[in-house]
């Protein structure tokens, strides 16, 4: 070792050089950049592996300071300066010459505070602080990367720009957080990135994208995106305003649930999916000339498996990269609000799959989710459960959520699976569970997430809705808080459909046997803040479509789906339904295929098409189908116990019992003529809607209004007279009355 060599090495030991130049050193930034060292020399240090030369320069004015020595083979430069200034380096490659900032050359970036909230779970702008973020630091541009890996013992940022070499950029470690970061200069957005990781064995873990990342390399690559800062220029500033208004619980809620990447496919090229952009153009139009209010899509978080639909998303605040950018999601959300549809998007806080590029073993250790299988793995699903015990992951995916909420104006989120985070046993048999620590099944630690999780939703965006995808009866789910509940919203009504459609699968010949399955749901009704749904899931996996579970001859399925319909509609609950089954697809849904669009040549599938744009027109002109949704007082009974003609009629109620409409209907092949039905006001009641209208691919009989007869029926005074056609549902007004 020569004299300028040795005396460039001050004070680094043999083992710490052998440590930075294999890269294993936990401290990089303790031998390399600038450090007046013990003896008060100034010195710098590079480690630029496959560089043939480096010069110091001022950064102010491009004054050379110094040309580095190479002080070790594998790639370590250094040189001693006369005095501190900012500077800058000329690095020479063998083919070309790099002007460049030394990210060594400055300090910690994020302040106690980030810090602090980091640990205590709380920082809610967390893609702001950790991942990675374009930013100006001492008049450099360039890239802060950040990741939370307390249990590693070298953290590094690779990428393009690097070569993906794990030795070029290791990181600094925050210790009160366990965040590793580093200030890459002169990067910019677009750029591919992960971080390689050391586990606290030195052992090298698979590369691992970024946790936090705002967008990611389309499927089946898997690197994280350097993403654009630049603001989206939004434009629905009128709808968010009047969403601000409150009330949802008593608006109209009519939702068209979509897959995002087969909904429709461009046949003449090679049968893909449709971007964003080009879903704006042809989904948003459809959707509001069918009268839906809002669009529900399938898991648009980043995920690697395109046959897990999204509900195995590694990427909770990157929208996939299958159908565009960022900006691209942002511009379909603004046009949506634009045309007057809300946007809710599925998210999935239960768990995540176990790709080794992920947030499995994350440094080394269970860091996102549970060290014990018994808490910690979906046989299921044959994924991993976040561990809700650590403060840092409980607020990773509350950040999550306000991330789609903050930047991409979402209107709602749809929590999945949260009877699998409710429950410890769920789906294990005895002894696979580890009780609470009241020897119970409760999962403690996620009823306290969902109360945090609505509460900070619930304050920063009052006018957004949080739905629970909840299958078992676990109790006020939608109750507020302060009163108990969770703090949901609303929850889909798993019992409803179960029911409703086990019931319609019958031979109408049996389901007088049956007849409880339709009128049991009111029982419950009203004890939480209920969505009907007829979801993907029913549609799935050899269930086969909604049209194929109907009884009967092709005539008879399309008209008990009408009549299906009729009665969804007109029971109180706000409505969900999927792609397809609005026009009566026959297969079931295929993810890797496209809604079949062809049956619209059948004037069957049209006139069901055509019956449910008329009802959500019908459900959102009158108040008395909303306000029986939440409030009991919008709803009775009129013929609930007719189970040996199947017949069933209910009344809806507006706030003020002003209107009344009824709603009638027939679940069997048979004429009932001359049908009497207790009404409680004297008058016309208008027919505004039969499922059996030949528009509608009926056979077009009782198509007549009800003109009431002083005959007591159903323990009212007066009644009308209906002839009820087969398999039908039927709707009549009284309005402008008081009831």
């Amino acid at each position: 070792m020569t004299a300028e060599i040795a005396d460039i090495l001050f004070g680094v030991n043999a083992d710490a050089l052998n440590a930075l130049v294999e890269g294993r050193h936990g401290d990089p930034f303790s031998l390399l950049g600038l450090h007046q060292d013990a003896d008060g020399r100034f010195r710098v240090r590079f480690f630029l592996p496959g560089a043939l030369g480096v010069e110091v320069i001022r950064r102010d004015n491009a004054m050379l300071l110094s040309r580095a020595a190479i002080v070790h083979a594998a790639g370590l430069f250094g040189a001693i300066l006369s005095e501190p200034c900012a500077y800058s380096v000329r690095i020479h490659w063998p083919d070309a010459i790099q002007l460049t900032d030394d990210p060594y050359g400055f300090g910690p970036l994020l302040g106690d505070l980030d810090l602090h909230l980091i640990a205590e779970g709380t920082h809610y702008d967390l893609a702001q602080a950790l991942g990675a973020n374009l930013m100006v630091v001492d008049g450099v541009p360039g890239v802060r990367f950040a990741v939370w890996a307390p249990n590693a013992s070298r953290v590094s940022a690779v990428g393009d720009f690097n070569a993906w070499d794990g030795r070029r950029h290791p990181m600094r470690l925050r210790p009160q957080a366990g965040v590793w970061e580093i200030f890459i200069p002169h990067l910019t957005a677009g750029e591919r990135y992960k971080f390689e990781i050391l586990d606290r064995h030195g052992r090298l873990l698979p590369q691992k994208a970024d946790p936090v990342a705002r967008a990611s390399e389309p499927s089946p690559s898997t690197a994280s995106v350097i993403a654009s800062p630049r603001p989206f220029r939004w434009t629905d500033g009128e709808w968010i305003a009047a969403q601000s208004n409150g009330g949802q619980r008593k608006w109209p809620l009519s939702i068209y649930e979509v897959h995002a990447g087969s909904w429709l496919r461009d046949m003449q090229d090679g049968a893909r999916s449709l971007n964003w952009v080009e879903l704006s153009q042809r989904l948003i139009p459809y959707v509001r000339e069918m009268g839906f209010t809002h669009i529900e899509l399938l898991p648009i978080m980043e995920h690697p498996f395109g046959g897990s639909w999204g509900y195995q998303p590694l990427g909770l605040f990157a929208p996939t990269g299958r159908y565009g950018t960022p900006e691209d999601f942002s511009y379909f959300v603004d046009r949506c609000h634009g045309e007057g549809v809300g946007v809710i998007l599925d998210w999935v806080p239960a768990h995540f799959p176990t790709d080794v590029w992920g947030l499995a073993c994350f440094d080394g250790t269970a860091l996102y989710e549970h060290e014990d299988p018994r808490e910690g793995f979906h046989r299921d699903w044959n994924t991993l459960i976040y561990n809700l015990g650590r403060n840092e992951v409980k607020g990773f995916l509350i950040a999550s959520a306000l991330e789609w909420l903050d930047r991409y104006h979402i209107d709602g989120l749809r929590v999945d699976a949260v009877a699998s985070m409710l429950y410890r046993d769920y789906s294990r048999p005895e002894g696979e569970w580890i009780p609470n620590c009241y020897g119970g099944r409760e999962n403690f630690e996620a009823i306290e997430f969902f109360k945090h999780l609505n509460s900070v939703v619930h304050e920063r965006h009052p006018h957004a809705f949080m739905i629970a995808e909840e299958s078992t009866a676990f109790p006020n789910i939608t109750k507020a808080i302060e009163a108990g509940g969770l703090g949901f919203d609303m929850k889909w009504n798993m019992g409803w459909m179960h029911d409703t459609l086990h019931y319609m699968s019958e031979d109408p010949v049996y389901r007088k046997y049956h007849h409880g399955s339709m009128t049991f749901g009111m029982i419950y009704t009203y004890s939480e803040n209920f969505i009907l749904p007829f979801s993907h899931d029913e549609v799935v996996h050899g269930k086969g479509s909604l049209l194929s579970k109907m009884p009967g001859d092709e005539w008879q399925k399309m008209a008990n789906l009408r009549a299906l319909y009729g009665f969804m509609w007109g029971h109180p609950g706000k409505k969900l339904l999927f792609m397809g089954c609005e026009i009566g697809q026959s297969p079931e849904w295929n993810h890797d295929g496209s809604v079949e669009w062809n049956v619209l040549d059948e004037p069957s599938h049209i006139g069901l098409q055509r019956l449910v744009r008329d009802l959500n027109r019908i459900y959102r002109h009158f108040p008395s189908l909303q306000f029986g949704d939440v409030e009991p007082t919008g709803f009775e009974w009129v013929v609930a116990d007719d189970a040996e003609q199947s017949i069933l009629a209910m009344l809806r109620f507006d706030e003020e019992r002003r209107s009344g409409i009824l709603i009638v209907s027939n679940f069997t092949p048979i004429l009932r003529g001359a049908y009497r039905i207790g009404v409680p006001l004297k008058g016309r009641w208008r027919q505004i809607l039969n499922s059996d209208a030949g528009v509608y691919g009926g056979a077009n009989y009782g198509n007549a209004d009800g003109i009431t007869e002083t005959i007591a029926a159903h323990g009212r005074d007066q009644s009308i007279v209906l002839d009820l056609p087969p398999l039908s549902t039927m709707m009549f007004v009284c309005e402008d009355n008081r009831i």
